[in-house]
């Protein structure tokens, strides 16, 4: 078999494969002599077809396209390992089938051009001496009371209280009654579907309910009625009311005010595993140094790599754009699927290829920051430790306990994720970093989360069999309780 290789763009090799004529007929009459086994035929039994009568019910055509189709699938396979190709994706038929088809003859030899992905030339003209600047991300002491402050709100005990009028951060008990504003001031407007409540009780502070509602309540009196005018905002979610004004008759009928519990070691003992709120604190104060540091060290890795960005030439070929994105769009699924949203009704048919689209330039620069940091390990001969492998691996396993999970995928991935680890740790010691204040910072602060998503880590590289552990430092100002359990490792 002849094969001629051509080099395309895309990281594609273009090959033209002329399959011998003895080939061509052999495989011609293997089909035949297939069809004339399987085929079920009036007046015959299967298997006893004669040959001109199978020619006459099936039709040259269809056997000359299935000995194409089977000619083209066989002779491609057997011209990428003639030709020692490192071939990845499937195959593309550049020769229009129908076309192959027309021409094929049994017994004359059949050409064809196809193509294949391959993996990208990475092109690396500098990756030492690198001068670039990252923000700084600075341990704020103030995280810590504002963490306690938060939970003593969310414990406070509730005083109803008399002889003043209700006050912001009080908590109010009222009757209410909404309706559209008419067309005209003596116009009594329509009434707000759902707009109506008995004892209903609210917080007095802003974004409880539409703006105006709560600062129309504040300076109240028990038992007074008033007329409380809002306007709903353009982007409500219901259409109907979206950018109306309205005005509800509330009645305050119970003002409470909130006592808060003592930041002392009971309250310590009561939201966490401490005894005393000094070992709280502690636990904090590491915890937000630590988050803060690890935020640091991601600024430094996003901008050195966006800095070699500058200096890779490289095409990517589609298949490894395609796997990307595919990979993109099951975590979008996940993380939509955790918090409670129907990913069928959202991620359908109609949406899917806008999804794929959007997610191309961020698949695409994943993939370029991964060669990179592949292509710097090759030229620095830079590689990941049995041992420390080993350790990795036992530590997620027991995270895990006994769910099931493929060691070689986990093995596999957490030499890579070491890997890369020992590669950044090698470009910050051959480069300039700046570390600038975070508030002054641009281009590090627009993308935390892009930050550490451009290289996933172990647990979520295996997460087709390892459940994703989640991000620790996410919740630590809104669900108290997540502070105190230990970091997980991502």
């Amino acid at each position: 078999m002849k094969v001629t290789q051509e080099k395309l763009p895309g990281s594609q090799i273009g090959l033209e494969i002329e399959v011998p004529a003895e080939t061509s007929r052999k495989a011609y009459e293997q089909v035949i002599s297939k069809f004339m086994r399987s085929a079920q035929i009036p007046g015959f039994r299967k298997g006893k077809v004669p040959r001109q009568v199978l020619l006459q019910r099936l039709g040259q055509e269809r056997i000359r396209a299935t000995t194409v189709e089977e000619l083209v699938e066989d002779s491609l396979k057997a011209a990428v390992d003639q030709a020692e190709i490192e071939a990845i994706g499937n195959f593309q038929l550049r020769s229009p089938f129908e076309d192959l088809v027309t021409q094929f003859k049994p017994g004359e030899a059949l050409v064809f051009s196809a193509s294949v992905d391959v993996p990208p030339e990475v092109r690396l003209d500098r990756y030492t001496d690198l001068s670039t600047s990252a923000a700084e991300k600075k341990y704020d002491p103030a995280q810590v009371e504002t963490v306690l402050k938060e939970q003593q709100t969310e414990r406070a005990a509730l005083i109803p209280v008399e002889g003043r009028v209700a006050q912001a951060g009080d908590v109010a008990l009222v009757d209410f009654s909404g309706r559209l504003s008419g067309e005209t001031d003596d116009e009594a407007g329509e009434e707000i579907p759902g707009g109506q409540a008995q004892d209903f009780q609210i917080e007095l502070v802003e974004g409880q309910f539409v703006e105006g509602f709560v600062d129309g309540i504040i300076g109240m009196t028990i038992d007074e009625t008033k007329e409380v005018p809002v306007v709903f905002p353009q982007t409500y979610p219901q259409a109907e009311l979206a950018g109306r004004a309205a005005t509800f008759a509330v009645t305050l009928k119970e003002i409470k005010e909130k006592e808060l519990p003592l930041l002392d070691d009971d309250f310590a003992q009561e939201v966490s595993e401490f005894e005393t709120l000094a070992e709280l604190r502690s636990f904090l104060e590491k915890r937000f140094q630590a988050e803060a540091k690890q935020q640091t060290e991601a600024n430094i890795e996003k901008a050195l790599l966006d800095q070699l960005l500058d200096h890779l030439e490289v095409e990517l070929p589609e298949t490894l754009i395609l796997k990307e994105v595919k990979y993109l769009l099951n975590q979008t699924a996940i993380r939509l699927q955790e918090q409670g949203i129907d990913i069928k009704q959202l991620l359908n048919q109609d949406m899917l290829p806008e999804m794929r689209e959007r997610l191309r330039p961020e698949a695409t620069t994943r993939i370029k920051r991964t060669l990179i940091l592949a292509e710097v390990a090759k030229r620095e001969s830079i590689k990941a430790e049995l041992p420390a492998i080993e350790e990795r691996v036992q530590s997620l396993r027991s995270q895990f306990g006994d769910k099931e999970i493929d060691p070689e995928r986990l093995q596999q991935v957490v030499e890579e994720e070491l890997l890369q680890e020992k590669v950044i740790q090698w470009l910050r010691e051959h480069s300039q970093v700046e570390l600038i204040p975070e508030a002054i910072s641009t281009s590090t602060i627009e993308a935390v989360d892009e930050t550490v998503g451009d290289r996933p880590s172990a647990t979520e590289a295996v997460h087709e069999s390892i459940p994703e552990t989640g991000s620790s430092s996410d919740q630590v100002e809104t669900e108290f309780p997540s502070a105190l359990e230990e970091p997980s490792a991502e």
